[in-house]
């Protein structure tokens, strides 16, 4: 098992630098210029005070230098400092946002979890009748809507016309802070979040169970008198939950980029937000900072799931 985790943690080691290297060289490649976040429009520097400026911070160093450089500094824990947020440090600017980030979205796959697994189960138990066709029908309208579609009919559905739910932030303005303003603000949008990988998680979780259900072993269960819902629960579910997990793993990383809108619609405080808004303004400093720790988040939640999945299923470590 340390074998494994040890491969498996090289492997998401090799990632993070790979995936530094090409923030770094897409920001870089982006239209305009680093330096120009500097540059007060109503006070134009002289060329001469551009090229000094840009000397001090490095821009004038060939782009290989610059990333090392740049690399050197986030190992040890400075991101730099936030362009238009008064020199604000970029570390704890995302750290501060990972809380709402976190929240929202292990609520969302915690929902997509309980409800894709159960309806899946439903499913392949119904095969063909017409709860099984109405579920499926229903998984692949959510798997192919997308998320700012499903943010925006949300919020008008059901904070506009019903006003069932509050229509933005983590908690009401100006109100004392309470754990059940909170859950109010998080249903509706951790729901939405929740929808496509619920559906998701429904069709692998109905196509595993019904090739489970034709293996030798369950049918040997049945023909030994076991109960039909034992069959089901302990003896075919446990073995078609191996590749839904891996599933769940991979989801995290579209569940960001779900968060992402879903917490510009509903100006949720958290990462996504974050980001939008660092992207819009051209805050470098902050699109690297929050982007990378959204990287080593997605890559020690796929590490996480590897390890899982070889407890479950111990032969995975051999391969």
């Amino acid at each position: 098992m340390l074998s494994f985790i040890a491969r498996r943690s090289a492997t998401g080691l090799l990632m993070l630098v790979a995936l530094s290297v090409l923030i770094f060289i897409l920001l870089r490649l982006a239209p305009g210029d680093p330096i120009d976040a500097y540059i007060n429009p109503s006070s134009p520097m002289s060329a001469s005070d551009l090229e000094v400026l840009r000397d001090r911070l490095g821009l004038d160093q060939p782009l290989p230098v610059q990333y090392l450089a740049w690399l050197r500094a986030a190992l040890g824990g400075d991101f730099g400092y936030s362009f238009q947020r008064g020199g604000v440090a970029v570390l704890p600017l995302v750290m501060e946002r990972i809380g709402p980030t976190a929240l929202l979205m292990s609520t969302g796959l915690a929902i997509a979890i309980v409800l894709g697994i159960s309806a899946g189960i439903f499913s392949a138990v119904r095969r063909n009748a017409l709860p099984d066709i109405a579920l499926s029908v229903v998984s692949f309208v959510g798997i192919s809507s997308p998320a700012f579609l499903t943010a925006l009919l949300g919020l008008y559905f059901f904070s506009v016309l019903l006003r069932w739910a509050p229509s933005g932030g983590m908690q009401t303005a100006g109100a004392p802070f309470s754990v059940s303003d909170v859950l109010a603000h998080l249903v509706l949008p951790a729901c939405l979040l929740s929808i496509g990988h619920a559906a998701l998680i429904m069709r692998y979780m109905r196509a595993s169970l019904l090739e489970v259900l034709n293996q030798d072993y369950v049918r040997t269960a049945r023909a030994k008198g076991v109960r039909e819902f034992w069959v089901i629960i302990k003896h075919a579910t446990r073995n078609a939950l191996l590749p839904v997990i891996t599933l769940i793993g991979s989801t995290v990383g579209i569940a960001i980029g779900g968060a992402i809108f879903l917490e510009s619609v509903f100006n949720w405080p958290g990462m996504g937000l974050l980001l939008v808004n660092a992207v819009g303004t051209r805050d470098y400093p902050v699109i690297n900072g929050a982007t990378l720790v959204i990287g080593i988040c997605v890559i020690l939640v796929n590490l996480l799931t590897d390890i899982v999945y070889a407890v479950v299923d111990p032969r995975i470590q051999v391969s």
